[in-house]
């Protein structure tokens, strides 16, 4: 387990509960995050990952393959936004250096078959890794039937999962979400892929055909199984009265999203509440405001302060305790308050944000903010909802559209009166066996 999202995906729901087998959690937590854990899985045992230290060759070659396929999937697709998600603007002449050569030598893998012989490469590498053959030992001792992974890109998987293989363990992994794979950051390699539906088994062959079909299994994704947990949600007047909400009002929820995803969230939070407020339309609606859990800035504060009877701030229950960033994790408490929103609130307003599908499991509507705060080289929604992963949106109905601050009253307006789209349809073709998920992964562990 790579990362803490994980443990709220992977152990808090009903995937090992009651297993009929030992479990044994390959991880870097600290004591009290598996104290926690605990409470949710009983575990044969606890083995904390040594440390893993790339050598600048594995990372030459990690970070060519993963520009060569950014490359790649760009002309594949004949859609430029794929580049996006090569980091630029490097602090510090080494690494500034190192990503230029990366760039440069790029030039020379233009066709897939160079980028194959990249990946042999890399998979020599990260066998030359003191990492590998403690890892090696260490499943040498441990003798596990199967290595399943809950993150396909971590930095420390490829190399433990080279060791299960030439072990002759068997070797499970999933996609983590539903935009990972287009931005060729598929680092580990196993014998079986579970993906969340048709769509994406069949991304996953596009982008990486050296990987067999047999191989790709339809799970789904246990995360929305929480919303169909009744006791998930929060009596209604508990709710209400715990974040100070008005019953007689309906609720928009303000998702946040991370700095560098959406850096004007906070105007866009403050055009909502102005534009509600001088349309009249404060007396019909009352606004929760979650912000992203890793986001923990300051950015919103002036926009709270300007509204404070309107906007009401729901804070992420996160626990940051842990020594290292990876191993940040939600609480239970941050389930039940999460699910609970998307069953109150009667709308969700983001940019392009994956709570469509999480209000999505209530059949509520996802308003997507689809205009700009103001000019800006470096961000535009316009590129946003270019990314691939919204080309499998079957039309523009899926959800509605505020395109400028203006059309506030206009959109919500509506909202009062109809609240249907086509989320469901969407829904359906990113997400299957929504409720089935853990059921379908776990049928797969014990084979």
């Amino acid at each position: 387990m790579p990362d803490g999202v994980g443990i709220k995906n992977y152990l808090y729901t009903n995937l090992f509960a009651n297993f009929p087998a030992d479990l044994n959690l390959y991880h870097n937590f600290d004591r009290d995050t598996l104290n926690e854990i605990n409470k949710s899985v009983p575990l044969s045992s606890e083995v904390t990952l040594a440390p893993y230290r790339e050598s600048i060759r594995e990372k030459l070659l990690r970070e060519l393959i993963h520009l060569s396929r950014l490359k790649n999937n760009a002309k594949k697709t004949q859609n430029p936004t794929i580049l996006k998600f090569w980091k630029r603007g490097h602090k510090g002449f080494k690494l500034k250096l190192f990503y230029k050569i990366v760039e440069v030598l790029s030039n020379h893998y233009s066709s897939y078959d160079r980028i194959a012989s990249l990946e042999k490469k890399y998979s020599k590498a990260i066998r030359k890794n003191p990492f590998y053959d403690k890892m090696t030992r260490q499943l040498l001792a441990d003798k596990p039937d199967c290595v399943f992974c809950t993150h396909q890109r971590a930095l420390n998987a490829p190399a433990f999962f080279a060791a299960a293989y030439d072990l002759g363990i068997k070797t499970v992994t999933v996609i983590y979400s539903w935009d990972n794979i287009p931005k060729a950051r598929l680092a580990l390699r196993a014998n079986q892929y579970l993906v969340w539906s048709q769509h994406m088994k069949e991304e996953l062959q596009y982008f990486y055909p050296e990987i067999s079909e047999e191989s790709i299994v339809i799970t789904g994704t246990p995360q929305f199984e929480f919303y169909t947990d009744a006791s998930n949600i929060e009596a209604r007047e508990t709710f209400y009265e715990k974040h100070n909400l008005n019953p007689s009002k309906q609720i928009i929820c303000f998702s946040g999203d991370d700095v560098k995803t959406s850096p004007y969230d906070p105007h866009y939070l403050n055009d909502l509440a102005t534009q509600l407020t001088a349309s009249k339309l404060d007396s019909n609606f009352q606004i929760a405001f979650r912000r992203c859990p890793v986001d923990t800035s300051d950015r919103y504060d002036w926009v709270l302060k300007k509204f404070p009877e309107l906007i009401k701030s729901m804070p992420p229950k996160w626990n940051f305790n842990a020594r290292k960033w990876s191993a940040v994790y939600p609480t239970r408490a941050d389930v039940t308050e999460l699910v609970s929103l998307a069953y109150y609130a009667d709308v969700v307003l983001n940019v392009g944000s994956t709570m469509a599908f999480d209000f999505g499991m209530f059949k509520k509507p996802c308003v997507y903010i689809n205009y700009d705060h103001k000019q800006d080289a470096n961000w535009s929604v316009d590129t946003i909802y270019k990314y691939q992963h919204f080309r499998s949106m079957p039309n523009q109905n899926s959800v509605f559209w505020l395109n400028s601050p203006e059309q506030v009253p206009q959109v919500f307006g509506q909202l009062l009166v109809t609240s249907e789209t086509a989320i469901e349809a969407w829904f359906h073709i990113v997400v299957n066996h929504a409720t089935e998920a853990s059921e379908n992964i776990k049928k797969i562990l014990l084979q």
